[in-house]
């Protein structure tokens, strides 16, 4: 079934005032939604409470009526997610880090005094521009790519919370890496900043 087809006819019901379109939207996507942000601030209460404001806020741009991302319903959730994450690390003062690990992700919002205002607004971009790019790939691909990029997880370990072979999420990563790599040629981002 074309999700993405799917997800604008639930919309158009959900405008139409059937409420339940808006529930099947939202456990359709709950998984992927909820991993992205748990990836990024490591704590079950934060994410449901992220979880909860990306979709009010969903709600409220489907009410006003300015939901327009032709039919790309979930890059456009995570990207409400991923801002809603830079805010609750701009609240707190904290950045995300590495568990077990004082680097940061390469992913992760980056702070540093000698970014001027823009140069922190590009790097956001980037950053938000990558995750909705990350949504794109198969599943078994972000699952990888999440555990290396987010945890640091070591490949072995990847094989093993995942239960393949260490070959298969090698394999994984590349397709994964070459397949994020065309997505970047194809929307004409610019990593550098």
């Amino acid at each position: 079934m074309d999700h993405q087809a799917d997800d604008a006819i639930l919309i158009k019901n959900y405008l139409n005032g059937d409420e339940r379109s808006l529930e099947i939207l939202i456990n359709r996507h709950n998984q992927r939604i909820s991993s992205f942000i748990y990836s990024k601030v490591y704590d079950r209460e934060v994410t449901e409470d992220l979880f909860q404001d990306t979709f009010i806020k969903v709600i409220r741009t489907l009410k006003l009526g300015k939901y327009n991302e032709e039919g790309k319903f979930l890059p456009w959730v995570m990207r409400i997610a991923h801002n809603l994450v830079i805010d609750h690390y701009r609240k707190s003062n904290r950045m995300p880090r590495y568990e077990g690990s004082p680097e940061f992700s390469i992913f992760s919002i980056m702070q540093d005094d000698r970014l001027n205002a823009e140069k922190q607004l590009i790097q956001e971009q980037i950053e938000t521009d990558i995750a909705d790019l990350i949504a794109e790939l198969p599943e078994d691909q972000q699952v990888v790519l999440q555990l290396r990029m987010y945890r640091d997880m070591s490949f072995k370990e990847i094989a093993e919370n995942t239960g393949v072979s260490i070959n298969t999420a090698l394999g994984r990563m590349r397709y994964a890496l070459i397949n994020l790599r065309k997505l970047i040629d194809e929307h004409n981002i610019v990593l550098t900043n």
